[in-house]
């Protein structure tokens, strides 16, 4: 297995700073049920996002993965991807 790591950084930064919009609550927690699924299925190494809340915050999965498609297809399935982050 091999370990990757991709970044993610709200497209809308007043998401963190003002708060989330309807649509974009509902994309956070299926992003965050995402991740939790794939730590309980042993995929995740470690998930998090920075504290601040201003334009430069970001989150970060680090992940096992067979190839690199495969955490390709990890990586765009997280809802906060699919959805535009």
């Amino acid at each position: 297995m091999m370990q990757f790591l991709y970044r993610i950084q709200p497209t809308r930064p007043e998401m963190v700073s003002v708060g989330a919009t309807p649509r974009e609550q509902e994309i956070i927690a299926a992003h965050f049920e995402y991740l939790k699924q794939l730590t309980a299925d042993g995929v995740m190494i470690l998930v998090g996002r920075t504290l601040n809340t201003d334009e430069s915050t970001f989150g970060i999965a680090i992940f096992k993965a067979e190839t690199e498609d495969a955490a390709r297809a990890i990586m765009l399935a997280d809802p906060a991807i699919a959805n535009g982050g």
